[in-house]
This record gives C-alpha cells, sequence and structure tokens, in this order.
C-alpha cells in the first residue's frame, strides 16, 4: 500500500522510485519452501519476497470485495485505489515539446499526462501547470521540450493503496493526481480530485433519495 512522492526533475530516465522500477518477479506458489535468507538479503529488493506480498495483497483485495459489497465505498474503512482510478492514460515523450502536450490534452479531452522516457515513466504533468509552465515562458513555449525544464512533483500508488490515505497526501502535497502503478512500475490507471468528487457525490446522491 505505498504511496511515494517523487521531487521536482528533469525527465532524464525514470523517476519513480527504487521499488518500482520495472522489476520483474518470477511466479510463486503457496507451496513453496521457506528459504533461509543469504548474506545480503534484504526484503526490500528481494524478487521472491516481493511477488509473495503481491498474491498477498490480490487476495486481500478479493476478500475485501466479498465482505463490503454492501457498504457505500466513500464510507468503507478501507477503499483500494483500483476502485476508484481512471485506467484511460495518455502520454507524451520527454523531447516532445509543450504545444505537443497541450495538443494531445485538447485531442483527448484530458487534463493530465504521463510523460515517457525510453519506455520508463519520468514525470506526471497537468494542464494547469502546463499553462502556468506556457504563460511564465512564451517566447519558448512552442519549441521547449520536457527535456529541458523541470518537471513537477508527482504522487505514485499501487491498485491496493487505501484511497482515503492517498486523498490525504493528495491534500498534505497540493497534487490534484496521483499515478498508479502496476507491480511491475508501469503506468497503470490515474487518480485525479475528480474522481473524489464523483466519489462522493455519488454517495450524497444515494443518501439524498432515500
Amino acid at each position: 500500500m505505498a504511496i511515494f512522492v517523487s521531487e521536482p526533475g528533469r525527465p532524464i530516465g525514470t523517476r519513480l522510485p527504487e521499488s518500482a522500477r520495472s522489476r520483474r518477479t518470477p511466479a510463486v506458489t503457496e507451496t513453496d519452501e521457506i528459504q533461509k535468507p543469504q548474506p545480503g538479503y534484504n526484503e526490500n529488493t528481494d524478487p521472491a519476497f516481493l511477488n509473495a506480498q503481491q498474491v498477498t495483497a490480490r487476495r486481500a483485495l478479493a476478500e475485501y470485495g466479498e465482505a463490503s459489497e454492501s457498504s457505500p465505498e466513500a464510507q468503507r474503512p478501507y477503499l483500494p485505489v483500483s476502485r476508484i482510478c481512471s485506467t484511460y492514460l495518455y502520454s507524451v515523450e520527454a523531447t516532445d515539446t509543450m504545444a505537443t502536450a497541450l495538443a494531445t490534452m485538447d485531442e483527448h479531452g484530458v487534463h493530465h499526462l504521463v510523460v515517457m522516457t525510453e519506455g520508463e515513466v519520468a514525470g506526471l504533468i497537468g494542464l494547469s501547470w502546463l499553462l502556468d509552465w506556457i504563460h511564465r515562458n512564451r517566447a519558448n513555449a512552442a519549441t521547449q521540450t520536457f527535456t529541458q525544464v523541470e518537471l513537477p512533483a508527482f504522487l505514485t500508488a499501487t491498485p491496493e493503496t487505501d484511497a482515503h490515505q492517498l486523498a490525504r497526501l493528495m491534500l498534505a502535497h497540493q497534487l490534484n493526481a496521483a499515478l498508479v502503478l502496476d507491480f511491475n512500475g508501469g503506468a497503470k490507471g490515474l487518480v485525479t480530485s475528480t474522481d473524489y468528487l464523483r466519489l462522493y457525490a455519488d454517495i450524497s446522491r444515494q443518501e439524498g433519495s432515500v
């Protein structure tokens, strides 16, 4: 359920936390024999340990879904991000220009884009940040690429992250979106303040009907 904050920086290589950087882990089963740790063993980087955590997380999500269907989502003590995130993601390359990013947002009707560098996540930008940058750098807006600027800080979470906890961190860091990563560190979805507004608007509408 980890949530990470990537500090502002240029999109040179991935800006994801070390624990989420495209690590492929082998499959494990519940009958695998428990091995003693070897010298230099580290739970934070050991593939078998991390994959076992993923299996446990998936099982917990399944059990949670079966046990809490009767309770409105917004009122559940634990609400996985996977329940509210959008899986529609659009991206630009770090070598693209600001004008290209603005045109991409306009074409697809979105307010956030993932910035990629050689197939790796290098950042997450929003429309407000992009318009502010263009306003402050009008002379270079048409030709400036993302490799030449410092991208804003961004939040990353995983599908089993508690959505309530993520909302608190989004408020604390004054960020209106968070990137959801799969177990291999790939971009899986996006959670925005609009998703939370929709969630609580739905529960308010249900209470009003009652």
